[in-house]
């Protein structure tokens, strides 16, 4: 049934009766013509559109009152008849968005497609993602508005801090961009979003501390944990490739163990000092992982993060990380007088113009850096 064209006011809309059992009824805006409420035999109502479209009538359902208000239906009404006049059909638009992929369903693909195949980390794509942005996943990733993203950052960033701040950024621009890449939308609502300023962390075992540090490390009783902390100390090596060392990796007759593929996704080749000898050698060899655990799935050690709270309890210390280890190496080469090339070169590090000093240093030169760095370790130790 098409009522005459009534002025819409919440007055109005409101005191429309719900239409017979089974029917439903349209009464039409006297400003915007084409623009009707539809009343249901329930009471409910809704914006819809009726117009033309090609010669065919089609109809455009905008939204029910009063979610959607007056003033609202009709600016959608106005935008929806200029798309018209330029030969856009809007239910068109509208099949799209429901067929759109929610934020879910890309992490999904992001996952399989992108992050597991070509990331070294993925494993924290995976967890860390739906953990900040699960309140998304049902969501069309065009209806993410960069106010929601530059929002959600600043949350983290009270409630994380900025470097877990930024590194969720960087995944949820860097999953927009593969939306993008495979065609799914065409803008990123997260490229107007500016990273928070990053302090260089510049933590190493300070002098004062190495004492404390060494003997709440020979207090240790687990003897795994107590080599593998010494080994990441000893080499240099990121805590991961030290963790899932193998036997069959290390050569004693050269002195090398051979780190297969690192974070750059190239082979290393890690110069033995006497120390880490020494540690290696006083290690039982009968499984294939030097760092053995019996109750690990990964068959070796892989949990070194509460060990290292306690040691740095038992020490003393505060404000030290596990990668921080990995810093003191090289700071004490440095304090040793080492060249930044041999620095690089014994922690692994990559450029073009490092590389390309790199070939030019043997594993002698390095190793004997790394055990003057030791060297001087210990004389504070004491």
């Amino acid at each position: 049934m098409k009522s005459k064209q009534h002025n819409f006011t919440k007055a109005f809309i409101c005191s429309l009766n719900p239409a017979e059992k089974g029917k439903r009824y349209m009464v039409y805006d006297n400003k915007c013509l084409s623009l009707a409420v539809r009343i249901t035999d329930k009471g409910n109502k809704s914006f819809v559109i009726q117009t033309r479209f090609e010669g065919r009538v089609i109809k455009i359902t905008l939204g029910k009152y009063p979610n959607l208000s007056i003033e609202q239906a009709r600016k959608k009404y106005i935008k929806i008849l200029n798309e018209i006049e330029n030969g856009i059909n809007p239910n068109d638009i509208l099949k799209n968005k429901r067929q759109e992929y929610t934020f879910g369903k890309l992490f999904k693909e992001y996952m399989e497609r992108y992050s597991k195949i070509y990331k070294k980390s993925w494993k924290y794509d995976e967890r860390e993602i739906p953990r900040f942005s699960r309140c998304w996943f049902k969501r069309k990733i065009s209806n993410i508005s960069t106010q929601e993203i530059r929002k959600l950052h600043d949350s983290i960033r009270v409630e994380n801090g900025l470097y877990q701040a930024n590194r969720m950024y960087e995944r949820i621009r860097a999953m927009y961009n593969k939306a993008i890449e495979w065609g799914y939308i065409k803008e990123n609502p997260a490229v107007g979003v500016k990273k928070f300023k990053e302090k260089k962390r510049e933590r190493f075992l300070l002098p004062a501390e190495i004492k404390s540090f060494f003997q709440s490390l020979e207090l240790e009783e687990n003897k795994v944990v107590k080599d593998y902390f010494k080994i990441l100390l000893f080499t240099g090596a990121r805590k991961t490739n030290v963790l899932a060392m193998r036997w069959n990796e290390i050569d004693f007759d050269r002195r090398i163990w051979r780190i297969p593929e690192t974070k750059n996704g190239e082979a290393l080749e890690v110069p033995l000092i006497d120390y880490a000898i020494e540690v290696l050698n006083n290690i039982d060899k009968t499984n294939e992982w030097v760092f053995f655990s019996k109750i690990s799935k990964k068959g070796h050690f892989s949990d070194p993060k509460r060990p290292w709270k306690r040691i740095l309890e038992r020490a003393g210390i505060k404000d030290l990380r596990i990668h921080d280890i990995r810093r003191t190496l090289g700071s004490y080469q440095a304090i040793t007088g080492s060249s930044l090339s041999i620095i690089g070169r014994s922690l692994g590090h990559k450029s073009l113009e490092a590389t390309q000093i790199y070939a030019r240093l043997n594993n002698d030169t390095v190793r004997k850096s790394m055990g003057k760095a030791i060297d001087k370790m210990y004389e504070y130790k004491g």
